[in-house]
């Protein structure tokens, strides 16, 4: 990794702090390779719309989506697959560490690193 400044380190940390919360997250999941309005997203993660468009204005400001406008309907979708390819790491990573997690007999063992 090369040298990072200030300003990069605080822009990587900010996308991190705003993944790293479930509801957010979830819009994410939802709206990979889709395109959906704000009452389509909160029917399917059963949230308040109220909730979902606050957490669509922070994931807009951010760059992490994006919006176009349809008729009447406003359509929310990814804005930057890389951030999607974290995501799927972050996944890819956290489901490798639960089957770290159990013997071949499907029993719980416990982490070498994480006693």
């Amino acid at each position: 990794m090369s040298d990072l400044n200030t300003e990069t380190i605080q822009a990587v940390t900010k996308i991190f702090k705003l993944i790293g919360d479930p509801t957010r997250f979830l819009i994410l999941h939802v709206l990979e390779n889709r395109e959906l309005n704000v009452n389509a997203i909160a029917e399917e993660l059963d949230l308040e719309q109220s909730a979902v468009s606050h957490q669509l204005k922070k994931l807009r400001e951010a760059k992490l989506v994006k919006s176009r406008r349809s008729g009447k309907n406003i359509l929310y979708s990814q804005d930057d697959q890389h951030v999607y390819e974290i995501l799927h790491l972050a996944v890819e990573h956290a489901e490798h560490g639960r089957e770290d997690m159990h013997n071949e007999d499907g029993t719980a063992t416990t982490n070498k690193n994480n006693p």
